[in-house]
């Protein structure tokens, strides 16, 4: 097992209540003292319906039932207010924009009801109307984690680019894609869309998930994944590094038990899309990368048979668990350590710490949740603890173990509690992932345009 180091780092939760938000620091490790209170000021908003940090962690978004506040995560202090009645809302990874999605029954195509906000100036930088999804779900722009690159949907159309920096060059090219009805920006960095094309009949078109180079003078397919009949995309991932992508289709009538559920991947200089092997038939539960995006983890198969299978990128197997009788995946940002458990139940089978460089599991942890159901604020910053959060009527709390499975504490807290959440922070691996994918996409670059030269000559034979 990997030794950790002696330094305590130094961690901040952020503790949501509906009333408003405090700041713990912690944990110490000293005895009897888990989380120690950084500030006795509690900051206070009414009627808070949730938060989430900006990806950077830098800033920090409080919805409440009718307005929503942006505070600075360095000093706490509120930047930005917006009295909107949001349906749905995200920060910018560098919490440079803020995005709502308010009901369309209230505005007008021409007045947009999906809106990017710039919390500097809170003035709205660009507009567009969008009719409620059936599921829930809407189209927001989507940012490269450095924010340079910002896109959008316009379905069956193709994807509208955006100079993430500059919103007021509006629209700043378009690529075009017949039947396009979903897509997913890589993120670090922003070099790739992966954009899911519909099956019509009427057109003679299979459906099929595609790959596009996002710069303007190179939005020349790259690889392609044709998907089978009656099958649809459940997830779509990109990895850190934006060098390889993952592809999760199952059947559009679930309750098909015959037809298996497939998870492939595509990588950026091969044009065609790989089947990855797994033992046991059944749906893909999860499917997660590592932070590195070097090894991906997949949870698989039915209730009386799962497994828990880490691949590297290449979809080499590289360790497995059987009998995984979870339902979500937890990587620690610092590679090795996993966290299997049944998040949103009632967590019956326990949590599953584990190592996937040993050839055992670390441990098996049985938790005291009382019935109650659990949800998982996940990873600290450094790796090193795990938390869950119990919300439920008749308990209010968070325990904390640390990367191995081990105990350190649980901090029971008054009706009231709503979330608690480990402060996000810029990982150290950034550099060195944006080296590696610098390499891998010259390489790319480079077999494409020898392809592209093979074509030409053929043709000029023909």
């Amino acid at each position: 097992m990997t030794a950790v180091v002696t330094s305590t780092p130094s961690l901040e939760l952020l503790v949501q209540e509906r009333d408003g938000f405090s700041i713990w620091t912690g944990p110490h490790g000293k005895k009897n003292n888990i989380l120690g209170k950084e500030n006795d000021s509690k900051v206070s908003c009414t009627n808070v319906e949730f938060s989430k940090f900006s990806e950077d962690g830098s800033r920090l978004m409080v919805v409440t039932s009718n307005s929503i506040f942006v505070y600075d995560s360095s000093t706490w202090k509120e930047l930005r207010s917006f009295p909107i009645n949001s349906l749905h809302s995200v920060l910018s990874p560098l919490g440079t924009y803020l995005q709502t999605f308010e009901s369309s029954e209230a505005y007008t195509t021409e007045h947009g009801n999906v809106v990017l906000w710039e919390i500097e100036t809170g003035k709205a930088v660009t507009r567009q109307f969008q009719t409620e999804m059936p599921n829930g779900t809407w189209h927001p722009i989507q940012f490269s984690s450095d924010e340079v690159v910002a896109c959008r949907l316009a379905p069956n159309i193709g994807i509208d680019f955006f100079d993430g920096t500059d919103f007021s060059k509006g629209i700043v090219y378009k690529l075009e894609i017949c039947g396009v009805v979903r897509f997913e920006l890589s993120k670090k960095p922003g070099s790739y869309v992966a954009a899911y094309v519909s099956e019509c009949e009427e057109e003679e078109r299979q459906a099929s998930v595609q790959i596009y180079a996002c710069e303007k003078l190179q939005n020349q397919l790259l690889p392609r994944r044709n998907i089978v009949h009656h099958y649809t995309p459940k997830q779509m991932k990109w990895n850190n590094g934006s060098t390889h992508f993952l592809l999760v289709t199952h059947p559009i009538d679930e309750r098909i038990t015959q037809l298996p559920w497939e998870l492939s991947y595509l990588t950026i200089n091969m044009m065609r899309g790989v089947k990855v092997p797994l033992d046991v038939a059944g749906p893909v539960i999860d499917v997660q990368w590592s932070y590195s995006g070097n090894e991906f983890a997949v949870l698989y198969g039915f209730s009386n048979d799962r497994c828990a299978t880490v691949f590297d990128k290449e979809g080499k197997r590289l360790n497995d668990v059987k009998h995984a009788f979870y339902s979500t995946i937890q990587w620690s940002p610092k590679g090795n350590f996993l966290c299997l458990a049944g998040f949103g139940s009632k967590v019956s089978n326990g949590m599953l710490f584990w190592d996937y460089k040993e050839e055992s599991v670390n441990k098996t942890v049985k938790t005291d949740t009382r019935g109650c159901s659990v949800y998982t604020s996940g990873w600290s910053a450094c790796g090193r603890f795990f938390m869950i959060v119990i919300t439920n009527k008749s308990r209010q709390c968070y325990t904390i173990y640390d990367y191995t499975g081990k105990f350190i504490g649980t901090v029971e807290k008054s009706l009231g509690l709503l979330q608690v959440d480990w402060k996000l922070e810029p990982s150290k691996k950034d550099d060195e992932i944006a080296t590696m994918a610098k390499k891998e996409q010259g390489t790319a670059q480079q077999q494409s345009a020898e392809g592209n030269k093979k074509k030409k000559k053929k043709n000029k034979k023909k």
